[in-house]
């Protein structure tokens, strides 16, 4: 097999994509840390449940929304549980799995939060670009997203983090 290597604009884009997102990932993470105490992914849990029905979804679910393994998701609810924001409750339909529940407490700490890490996104990414460069950034993720996800149901078991298996994770 012939290996395709980069082309030079290619290999240019590649390392320009891989600054801008350890870069702005750096930013938001110290925002958080600075303003909750709480990095990037916590954040993220605590807004998907706020706009979730209920506030509530199940564990697996988040995960596959988060782009996270189980497992990963798990230790990040179990930190967030230990700090009121999150609770845990059985799902009603499966006794193996559970719900993630945003609380009173969680959704006070989202809302003080919110408007800092969206000025630190604002600031970093879309302060700097034109609408038209917003729709194509918009544009360019959903395909990248959509290509590595592809189709879940012919998907191999473990191919994408939601879906590996843990020997000490449930869902």
């Amino acid at each position: 097999m012939t290996t395709r290597w980069l082309t030079p604009e290619e290999q240019r884009a590649w390392r320009s994509y891989l600054a801008a997102s350890w870069l702005l990932e750096d930013a938001v993470d110290r925002q958080l840390q600075r303003e909750a105490g709480m990095p990037h992914l916590y954040y993220s849990v605590l807004a998907n449940l706020s706009d979730a029905p209920g506030h509530r979804m199940r564990m697996t679910d988040l995960a596959r929304t988060l782009k996270i393994t189980r497992s990963r998701l798990t230790y990040a609810v179990t930190r967030l549980e230990r700090d009121g924001a999150v609770r845990r409750e059985g799902c009603p339909t499966d006794r193996r799995g559970s719900t993630a529940v945003l609380t009173d407490e969680g959704l006070a700490l989202l809302e003080r939060t919110a408007p800092g890490h969206v000025e630190t996104v604002r600031a970093a990414v879309f302060d700097h670009l034109a609408p038209e460069e917003v729709a194509q950034l918009e544009a360019i993720c959903t395909r990248i997203t959509e290509a590595l996800q592809g189709d879940e149901e012919r998907s191999a078991g473990d191919c994408l983090p939601w879906r590996r298996r843990s020997s000490t994770t449930t869902d």
